[in-house]
């Protein structure tokens, strides 16, 4: 007998399932009605784990959903080609293949060998968690224009080995690592030198 979820314990990151799809809940807000017999009603805001599809629905408080059978698998990237981005199953060492929709912009912060975790929807791969913060190394950078390390203020364009180009400080060079915020990607720092 499969877990029901009724929609007034549905919270923030929970994942359930509507209309044979997986969905994780982005936002809830309850309304409770000031009336006699109203009825409850909890407003969703979720995503499709299989569209990315945001939007927002109203379901009564007492509404039932499934558990999804949806797990997270390890999986390191290996490559992309005309077939999408492949990567290995770290528990079965099955190559699993995410079309371009599946990925999403998570090209901007792979590189080979990478580690994520992988969803899987009823056994199928169906999309990519990528870790809050991915370290890149900077392939190149602007000259910092004079002046912009006394102000303390200012930044840079500067390319990272994955293609993705993002605003940096004056004071990062070719050849660094840095942070990077796999949310926004943005800069998040140095990375660590380990």
């Amino acid at each position: 007998m499969a877990v029901l979820i009724e929609a007034i314990n549905i919270k923030r990151k929970t994942v359930f399932e509507l209309e044979n799809a997986p969905y994780a809940c982005l936002d809830s807000d309850i309304t409770t009605p000031t009336a006699r017999g109203g009825q409850t009603l909890v407003r969703l805001k979720v995503r499709n784990l299989l569209t990315s599809a945001v939007f927002e629905k109203t379901f009564k408080a007492s509404d039932k959903f499934k558990e999804p059978d949806l797990v997270l698998v390890p999986a390191s990237y290996l490559y992309s080609d005309g077939d999408g981005s492949h990567f290995l199953d770290q528990e079965s060492y099955e190559t699993l293949t995410l079309d371009e929709g599946m990925m999403g912009n998570a090209l901007d912060f792979l590189t080979e060998g990478a580690m994520i975790q992988l969803h899987k929807y009823n056994g199928n791969p169906i999309g990519l968690q990528l870790p809050m913060f991915v370290d890149l190394t900077v392939t190149y950078a602007e000259p910092a224009a004079r002046g912009d390390f006394s102000s303390g203020s200012g930044t840079k364009m500067a390319k990272l080995e994955t293609g993705l180009e993002l605003r940096v400080p004056p004071f990062i060079k070719e050849g660094e690592k840095v942070r990077v915020t796999t949310e926004t990607g943005e800069f998040s720092g140095r990375a660590d030198k380990s």
